[in-house]
């Protein structure tokens, strides 16, 4: 069976796919053979890649202990307005 080329709207729907590595072999060969000879889509995935790199270099940020208060306060009121369920 020969491969089939790929549409940019279908690279693009499973680019997450491929950069997250949930493709199968085929799946992620048709994607490469589209990234090699698509210059618009290899400039997607490479600018997907990178904002990934630098999102996950940039290390996390600790919410203030009043942000968890407010959203515990919050889900305290939610939880009072929901009905009782268990009839």
């Amino acid at each position: 069976m020969s491969p089939r080329d790929l549409s940019c709207e279908e690279v693009i729907e499973r680019l997450f796919d491929y950069l997250d590595r949930e493709l199968d072999h085929q799946q992620t060969a048709e994607i490469e053979r589209h990234l090699s000879r698509c210059r618009d889509c290899f400039t997607r995935a490479e600018f997907e890649k990178r904002l990934r790199a630098r999102v996950a270099a940039s290390g996390t940020v600790k919410a203030p202990p009043q942000l968890y208060r407010r959203i515990g306060s919050l889900l305290d009121r939610f939880d009072d307005d929901e009905p009782d369920r268990s009839h």
